[in-house]
């Protein structure tokens, strides 16, 4: 690049992501913990896209939600730990703590696949 500017040379997570996004209409559950383990709750939520690094997710409401919960994807035996990167309305962003295997990641996207759940499919006539 002939042209650069010192802001083109700066690596941002913004422009490049690390892993693949998939696009996945899941039910999920958020499960929190209170300090000192004072309480436990669960909350439902409708996944929106996955990938081995983070996901994002609708809520019915963000209120009381702390920065750090487990995710659990209906029909998987794990939950993730999350460290929420963003929320916009009822869209939340997270990071996985640790990024999920790419074995877990297939199983997530082939469980779309085989229970139909296509967001953008049409009708047959």
């Amino acid at each position: 690049m002939q042209n650069q500017t010192m802001y083109s040379c700066v690596p941002s997570p913004f422009y490049e992501r690390r892993y693949e996004r998939f696009s996945i209409g899941h039910a999920g559950t958020l499960t929190t913990v209170q300090p000192g383990l004072g309480s436990v709750s669960v909350r439902p939520c409708r996944m929106i896209d996955i990938s081995r690094g983070g996901a994002s997710f609708a809520v019915d409401t963000n209120i009381g939600l702390p920065q750090h919960y487990y995710l659990h994807i209906v029909g998987t035996s794990l939950r993730i730990g999350c460290a929420e990167v963003y929320r916009n309305g009822e869209r939340i962003g997270v990071q996985f703590i640790k990024p999920i295997e790419q074995t877990l990641l297939r199983e997530i996207i082939r469980q779309e696949f085989f229970t139909g759940q296509v967001k953008n499919a049409k009708p047959r006539r």
